[in-house]
C-alpha cells in the first residue's frame, strides 16, 4: 500500500550490529576516477565509495547481465560499460566471474547470495535487479560488502494495471474456461454465461500506483470503484472519481476485489475464512499483487462454499504452484504464470530504468532506487546507534496510531540536543523508514529517504531545540508530531490536534517516554499496549491477569497520568502479539475507555 532503510532491518524488531556499516550518498557527484579510503572518512559528509574504473585494459567497469535485458538497456549500459551477457549460469560460474565485474544484472532467477559477494573480493559495487521485488538478493550480504542494490519499480505499473483489467474481465466472462471447453470439442453456451462489469462496486485494496492505474481502467468500464488504503490521500482519490473506505466497507460492498498491496507482515493472509465471512454471497476476486495476501487454502473453502463466485489469480504463495494445487486446478479459477509486466513494452521500459539506476551508481550519483544503504563513518554510527533505533520505532509507533482514511502528509520532528551542529539526515531517514515501510514494499534507506518521502507527497519538517549542557550526549529526545489526521488512540493525540510520541535513550536502551500529554517510561522492546483508564486501584492486575491467563508474557507496565483518580495512559511492554480476544477483553474492562496495540 501507498502512504521508509538500513539494510536487514526489514523485520519489526531488530538491532544495529556491524551488518549496519553503510557507505551512503547524500554527498555530491564525484569524477568517475574517484576512490575514497575507509580509513579516512569525513566527518560531517557521507560518501559513496564507488569506481567508475576497473583494471580492464579499456579503463571501463565491467558489468555482467546474467539475465535476459532489453536491447535497449544494453545499449545504454554499452555506452558507459564493457558488457558481458552470460545467461543461464550456474552458482558456479557465477561465483567464478563476479571477481571481474564491478556490477551485476539480474532477473528473478539468478541467486545473488552471501556465497556471490564473498567471491567478489570486494570489486562488485552494484547488483540491479530488473523488477520490484528482491527476494533473490542477500542484503545483508550486500551491505556487509559494500555494494549497493537497485531495483526497477515503476516501469511495469502500467502492465501490471492492464492484466489486472484483463484477468477481471475474463474471469467474469468465463474465457479461459470457455477457450478449455470449445478446444475440447465441446459448444456449452448455457454453462458459460456470465456477468456483466457496468455498475458494478469494485473495490480496489491497496490504492498506490499499479491500484490508482486499474481504478482508472475500471471507471472506463462503467464499475463504481471504491478503495481500501489506510494512508492513501484522499484527493488523489477523489480527482479520479474513486471513494476511500474502511477496509470492512469496501469488502462488504463489493461485487469485484482487486488486491494491490505489498507483502508486509500487516498484509499476510488478509483474505482469510474471516474476512470471507464478511463478503457479499458470489464476490468475485483478482490478485496481480502477491500471492501470501490471500489465505489460498480458505480461498478454496470460500469457493467450494459459494461465497466466491470465482477467482483470478497471477500470483501464488508457492511459485510455480505445485501441480496438484487445489486453486489452481479449481474449475472457477482463472490463472496466468506471473505474468503482470510480461509485455514487450514493459520489459524495454524494466531495462532502461535499472541500466540508467546501475549506470548512474556506478558514476557515484545519489541512487533513487536503492533499496540498500551503502557506508556511514563508524563513529557516527557507534555514537548515533541507540538513537537510529529509537528514531524508527517513534516512527512505526506514530503512523500505526493514525486511523485508517487518513493519508499522512505532514510530520514535525524534534531533536533536542546541546550540540548545535548535530547532523540529523540519518535520524530523519529513520524516522521516514518507520513511518512508510510497515505499510509498503519500499526499501527505505539513507539513499532514498527524502526521495521515497516526497514521492509519496510526505512532506517532513525538523525542529532543533537547542539545549544548554554536556555535549557528550547526542539528544535529550526525539519527539515525532503528524498532523490533519485521525487517531485510533484519543489519547496519542496532544491539544492543538497532532498525533504525538516522544521517546529519549536510557542506559543505550531507546524509551517512549510520551504519548500526547501523558508522560510514560516504556523500553521500545517487543510490542505495545496502550490504554486509557479512569485512574483507579487494581487496574494493572486486571488487565495483568487477563494476559496472563493467555500465556502472554508481560515485560513491563507504566502508568503516566494527568492528576490522581483522573484519567491515565498505561502502556504495557509484550513478548508476544496478544489473540484479538485478548485484546477485545481488556477493552471490555469497564474502567478501560480505549486500548490500542502496537507492534514494534
Amino acid at each position: 500500500m501507498a502512504s521508509l532503510k538500513i539494510p536487514t532491518l526489514k523485520t519489526p524488531s531488530h538491532s544495529l550490529s556491524s551488518k549496519l556499516s553503510l557507505r551512503s550518498a547524500f554527498s555530491a557527484n564525484f569524477p568517475d576516477s574517484a576512490r575514497f579510503s575507509r580509513s579516512q572518512p569525513q566527518r560531517g559528509r557521507v560518501l559513496i565509495i564507488t569506481s567508475a574504473a576497473s583494471s580492464s585494459s579499456s579503463n571501463k567497469p565491467t558489468v555482467l547481465v546474467a539475465e535476459k535485458l532489453g536491447e535497449a538497456g544494453l545499449t545504454l549500459l554499452k555506452e558507459f560499460a564493457d558488457v558481458d551477457c552470460s545467461y543461464n549460469l550456474s552458482p558456479e560460474e557465477l561465483r567464478s566471474k563476479i571477481s571481474l565485474c564491478d556490477a551485476l544484472i539480474v532477473r528473478s532467477g539468478t541467486k545473488v547470495n552471501r556465497a556471490v559477494f564473498e567471491s567478489s573480493g570486494g570489486r562488485l559495487k552494484v547488483v540491479g535487479r530488473a523488477g520490484v521485488g528482491i527476494d533473490n538478493v542477500d542484503l545483508a550480504a550486500a551491505t556487509e560488502h559494500g555494494c549497493l542494490v537497485v531495483n526497477a519499480p515503476t516501469a511495469n505499473t502500467v502492465a501490471a494495471a492492464e492484466h489486472g483489467i484483463a484477468l477481471l474481465a475474463a474471469m467474469a466472462r468465463n474465457v479461459a474456461q470457455a477457450d478449455a471447453s470449445i478446444k475440447s470439442g465441446k459448444w456449452q453456451r448455457n454453462k458459460y454465461v456470465g456477468v456483466s462489469l457496468v455498475g458494478k462496486t469494485l473495490a480496489v485494496l491497496g490504492f498506490g500506483k499499479v491500484g490508482s492505474e486499474v481504478a482508472r481502467r475500471a471507471k472506463g468500464l462503467g464499475m463504481h470503484v471504491i478503495a481500501h488504503d489506510p494512508y492513501a490521500p484522499a484527493e488523489r482519490a477523489r480527482a479520479i472519481g474513486v471513494e476511500l473506505v474502511s477496509f470492512d466497507e469496501a469488502i462488504g460492498a463489493a461485487d469485484f476485489i482487486s488486491m494491490h498491496m505489498p507483502l508486509t507482515p500487516a498484509t499476510s493472509n488478509m483474505l482469510n475464512n474471516e474476512t470471507f465471512a464478511k463478503m457479499k454471497k458470489g464476490v468475485r476476486i483478482v490478485n496481480v499483487a502477491r500471492g501470501g495476501v490471500v489465505d489460498e487454502e480458505a480461498l478454496v473453502r470460500a469457493l467450494d462454499a459459494g461465497i466466491v463466485a470465482q477467482a483470478a489469480l497471477d500470483v501464488f504463495s508457492e511459485e510455480p504452484p505445485k501441480q496438484d494445487n487445489k486453486l489452481v486446478q479449481h474449475e472457477m479459477v482463472t490463472v496466468t504464470p506471473h505474468l503482470g509486466a510480461s509485455t514487450m513494452e514493459a520489459q524495454e521500459g524494466v531495462a532502461i530504468e535499472i541500466a540508467e539506476a546501475v549506470v548512474g551508481a556506478l558514476k557515484g550519483e545519489l541512487a533513487a532506487t536503492a533499496v540498500n544503504a551503502p557506508m556511514v563513518p563508524a563513529e557516527v554510527l557507534l555514537e548515533l546507534k541507540p538513537y537510529v533505533i529509537l528514531a524508527e520505532k517513534l516512527g512505526r509507533l506514530a503512523v500505526q496510531l493514525v486511523a485508517g482514511g487518513s493519508g499522512v502528509k505532514t510530520v514535525k520532528v524534534s531533536y533536542a540536543s546541546s550540540r548545535p551542529d548535530l547532523d540529523t539526515r540519518l535520524l530523519r531517514a529513520m524516522i521516514t523508514k518507520g513511518i512508510i515501510e510497515p505499510i509498503s514494499d519500499v526499501y527505505v534507506n539513507l539513499v532514498n529517504a527524502d526521495y521515497t518521502a516526497k514521492q509519496r507527497g510526505l512532506r517532513i519538517t525538523e525542529e532543533h531545540i537547542h539545549l544548554d549542557g554536556s555535549h557528550e550526549i547526542p539528544l535529550e529526545f526525539i519527539k515525532v508530531q503528524i498532523a490533519d489526521v485521525k487517531s485510533k488512540f484519543a489519547s496519542a493525540t496532544s491539544k492543538s490536534g497532532e498525533i504525538k510520541v516522544e521517546g529519549r535513550v536510557k542506559d543505550g536502551i531507546p524509551h517512549l517516554t510520551k504519548v500526547g500529554s501523558f508522560g510514560v517510561d516504556v523500553s521500545l522492546e517487543g510490542s505495545i499496549i496502550l490504554c486509557r483508564q479512569v485512574d483507579q486501584p487494581g487496574m494493572i492486575g486486571k488487565v495483568g491477569s487477563i494476559l496472563g491467563e493467555e500465556n502472554v508474557n508481560v515485560s513491563f507496565m507504566s502508568v503516566g497520568r494527568v492528576a490522581p483518580r483522573k484519567h491515565a495512559v498505561m502502556a504495557i511492554g509484550v513478548d508476544d502479539q496478544p489473540r484479538k480476544e485478548s485484546l477485545k477483553r481488556i477493552g471490555e474492562v469497564p474502567a478501560i475507555e480505549e486500548s490500542v496495540f502496537l507492534k514494534l
